[in-house]
């Protein structure tokens, strides 16, 4: 087997495992119960909290557990929005290409009178700062962009974003999700307000995430219920994920050491399907995460591709896993200016430190193979 698809899902580190496991045995207690044993439960939950804090640079009262990514974004946007509400700022920025996470919640909002503001990424699929500037209005109440997109992996330049809401005393919301296992954030000198982040792309536990709130900024709560999660977010913690997540959190510090060997391996890939005719690489080469390479085939569904790998053991996607099983083509490739017959050639393929070389060679014999018989 050989496992391409990152970016949908990561393998479960045995240091998160083994913590998860230590607290499913023997640490199953409620931690909002006053006994004791509640109380052991509870101190896991804010030992994690206080991993996380340390990792991003943030207070531990500023970090908030959520069920994933999914969960954090829609509590973010439609939190702040209510706050917006009061003070009639109905406008919102975002950009063409987030994740739907992000799109579904800001559709759910442009129903309910608000105003959302998309804007685009052009070929390279890196916001131009200026287009935020010129986009901002006395009515606009927030922004959301994701740090670095999910399908193309390319990074947005976030410092500079979040630099100009913060002069124009904007709330500034970031989908850190993909961004958080390979790129340093230190919220002590980042200005951003709102940050998701998700387990499963960080090798822990699906079903965990976090968000991100800079304390002072205003939000609605998320769930009605008992007073966890400081009476935010109510629902009985899931203490083994969060325990997970926390030394998950804490891994990545090491982890991002190995970037450059995950680099050499993408660009290895990237060499050598640019060698094939046809061939192409959807977004900027260099401002991108170092396991992703979204490709693309002339005159070839990357669907049906992505199927004749996995006949041969290698595992990649088209897109998105949320948007698995759609219809229309990724919308993207379509952002970054390619219509739906192209945008239905994209193939995704993201590495970890687990593949090696030899593995990207045989991903590209079958590739060539496929191309032949296609063609």
């Amino acid at each position: 087997m050989i496992y391409a698809d990152n970016a949908a899902a990561t393998k479960i580190s045995p240091s998160v495992l083994s913590a998860m496991l230590s607290v499913l045995d023997d640490d199953f207690g409620n931690p909002s119960a006053i006994h004791d044993f509640g109380g052991r439960a509870k101190r896991i939950i804010e030992e994690a909290r206080l991993r996380v804090a340390n990792v991003i640079g943030a207070s531990p009262r500023e970090i908030y557990f959520t069920s994933g990514g999914t969960e954090s974004d829609n509590w973010a946007i439609k939190g702040i929005a209510a706050m917006c509400r009061k003070k009639n700022k109905n406008h919102i920025i975002s950009t063409t290409f987030e994740h739907p996470a992000v799109l579904k919640s800001l559709e759910f909002l442009s129903r309910n009178q608000f105003e959302v503001t998309f804007l685009d990424v052009g070929s390279s699929g890196i916001i131009d700062p200026l287009k935020l500037r010129q986009a901002i209005c006395s009515g606009t109440g927030f922004v959301t962009i994701m740090f670095a997109n999910n399908e193309i992996g390319t990074i947005q330049p976030i410092a500079e974003l979040a630099e100009i809401c913060r002069k124009a005393d904007l709330i500034f919301h970031t989908d850190a999700v993909q961004a958080v296992s390979e790129i340093e954030i230190d919220l002590r000198t980042l200005p951003v307000d709102l940050l998701s982040i998700s387990g499963h792309k960080i090798h822990a536990a699906k079903g965990v995430g976090i968000l991100y709130i800079r304390e002072g900024v205003e939000i609605d709560k998320f769930m009605d219920g008992g007073d966890q999660e400081r009476g935010y977010r109510a629902g009985t913690e899931n203490t083994a994920a969060i325990a997970g997540i926390g030394i998950a959190m804490q891994n990545t510090v090491e982890t991002r050491k190995n970037k450059f060997n995950v680099t050499k391996i993408r660009n290895k890939f990237i060499d050598g399907i640019l060698s094939f005719g046809g061939a192409r690489v959807h977004g900027d080469i260099e401002r991108r995460l170092s396991g992703n390479a979204n490709i693309g085939f002339d005159k070839i569904d990357g669907e049906l591709v992505v199927l004749m790998l996995n006949r041969d053991g290698i595992y990649c996607s088209t897109g998105s896993a949320c948007s698995a099983g759609a219809v229309e083509a990724s919308h993207v490739i379509k952002a970054l200016g390619f219509d739906s017959i192209k945008a239905k050639e994209a193939i995704r393929f993201t590495f970890s430190e687990d593949n090696t070389i030899d593995e990207i060679d045989y991903i590209l014999q079958k590739l060539k193979e496929i191309l032949k018989s296609r063609r």
